[in-house]
């Protein structure tokens, strides 16, 4: 059976950012096509990690079983909680991009997807994940209770070299 909601508790640090350079490569692809069909797939790429991980995701599943051992990346874990909040975030700015394509706000749709690019370029290159990061002060404001994120407490958010 399959379980909606079934994110892992640790995710591949690595694998991560390989599906963030692929997110970024697929959204300037989408800006520069303006393909509403990309979009949609950005989108569907979002939703499945939210929903499953890396199950249905054709990113995750490129990421874990090509990409990463093929460059031979290795593994370091972290917590999944924030990883999955920032899949959310994706989700939020792929949806509103492809609201905005298909209604015609074509200026809209590249804005909301460059602030996408930029912040899954950081993710990738960087390895600093925004979502991550207000996912760490959401803990710490109570707005999201400790216990949805136990290893949370520990994370750094700083910028991995």
């Amino acid at each position: 059976m399959i379980r909606i909601g079934n994110f892992p508790d640790t995710v591949n640090e690595y694998a991560a950012r390989t599906v963030a350079g692929l997110v970024v490569i697929l959204s300037l692809a989408a800006i520069i096509t303006q393909s509403l069909w990309l979009v949609g797939a950005l989108f569907y790429g979002f939703s499945a990690r939210v929903l499953y991980g890396p199950k249905f995701s054709p990113f995750a599943k490129l990421a874990i079983h090509g990409i990463v051992p093929l460059l031979g990346l290795g593994s370091k874990i972290v917590a999944g909680p924030p990883k999955r909040f920032a899949q959310f975030v994706g989700v939020i700015f792929s949806g509103t991009a492809f609201v905005l394509l298909y209604l015609g706000q074509v200026s809209a749709f590249q804005a909301v997807l460059g602030v996408l690019v930029l912040f899954a370029s950081l993710e990738s290159i960087l390895g600093f994940c925004a979502g991550c990061f207000v996912f760490g002060f959401l803990i710490k404001w109570g707005w999201i209770p400790e216990e949805v994120c136990e290893k949370c407490n520990n994370l750094q958010f700083v910028i991995k070299e």
